[in-house]
């Protein structure tokens, strides 16, 4: 274990992409894409960043933490809004530069701080690169989440 975190370290590709220590790549900011879908549906909710503290606090309590880069700050998911995310599992990539956590989501069931289920509620259609067409997905709420 390193001072900085208390993850592990691979001293080779095959200890990263196959070993049994957790050793994430954050980048050159201090981040690791977290992409974190419902546990029982598969659906993807959101795509968010974490750093080490927000990964350790999230192993630690079993809840979802996040790093905030338009606020720079650590954030609890659903602190405020009571969409709490408990995770029921938690796993990283074949290179270990990306985790993906499966959640139930308390509350209303939303992810999305402007009020939708999912973050992803838009899609780009074939042929137009700037175009945004709406799923079909229905606020949860008029009042934005956070």
């Amino acid at each position: 274990m390193c001072n900085e975190h208390p993850f592990g370290t691979c001293s080779s590709k095959s200890e990263t992409e196959e070993g049994s220590v957790f050793a994430p790549k954050f980048d050159d900011k201090g981040l690791v894409t977290a992409v974190t879908t419902d546990a029982k549906t598969g659906e993807l909710l959101m795509v968010a960043w974490m750093n080490a503290e927000a990964l350790a606090r999230t192993i630690e309590t079993g809840e979802a933490w996040y790093w905030s880069r338009s606020r720079n700050e650590l954030w609890h998911k659903g602190d405020t809004s009571g969409q709490i995310q408990t995770v029921v599992e938690l796993r990283t990539d074949c290179d270990q530069d990306t985790v993906w956590l499966k959640v139930e989501v308390a509350g209303d069931g939303g992810c999305c701080h402007v009020g939708y289920r999912s973050c992803f509620y838009r899609r780009v259609p074939k042929g137009e690169p700037a175009a945004l067409q709406p799923t079909g997905e229905q606020k949860l709420s008029a009042s934005v989440q956070e």
